[in-house]
């Protein structure tokens, strides 16, 4: 039966305290002669370091790979709902972000939900967003509808 620690008595858990290796002092000390370095070349000296990415000579594969394109940093890539897919909205109904989520229409997105104009509008709606083209907001007040952006 164990004794309830206190601390006149309290230990280190078994096993997670260990000597460190002491590597280079002696034939005796299973870490002696070469220190765990192998035998020669470049990886035993002292002081040696491999910069990151380097493979030996061999051309690194951030250098093989092609460069590809350019990403301005501060644009916005939004999530995208054309109108023909608010019609399955009730007439009268808001449709924000969090609504079109919820329905699977679109993944909650960091950018935000641009409204584009494919489609026919056939239901009046609210539809709050953060971006609209044109068309869209033309075809949403057709429809007897409000646009509202979200900033």
């Amino acid at each position: 039966m164990a004794t309830e620690p206190t601390l006149s008595n309290l230990k280190p858990p078994r096993g997670s305290r260990h000597r460190k290796v002491r590597v280079g002092r002696g034939m005796g000390s299973k870490m002696g002669k070469t220190a765990g370095a192998g035998n020669k070349g470049q990886q035993s000296r002292r002081g040696y370091s491999r910069r990151p990415g380097f493979e030996g000579g061999q051309m690194p594969l951030h250098r093989r790979l092609p460069k590809r394109g350019f990403a301005a940093p501060f644009s916005r890539t939004f999530a995208v709902v054309n109108i023909g897919t608010l019609n399955e909205f009730a007439a009268g109904d808001t449709v924000t972000p969090e609504t079109l989520a919820q329905r699977g229409i679109v993944r909650a997105h960091r950018g935000g939900v641009k409204v584009l104009g494919d489609g026919e509008l056939k239901v009046a709606l609210t539809v709050r967003a953060h971006a609209f083209s044109k068309s869209a907001e033309e075809k949403i007040a057709r429809a007897g509808g409000k646009t509202e952006v979200l900033s």
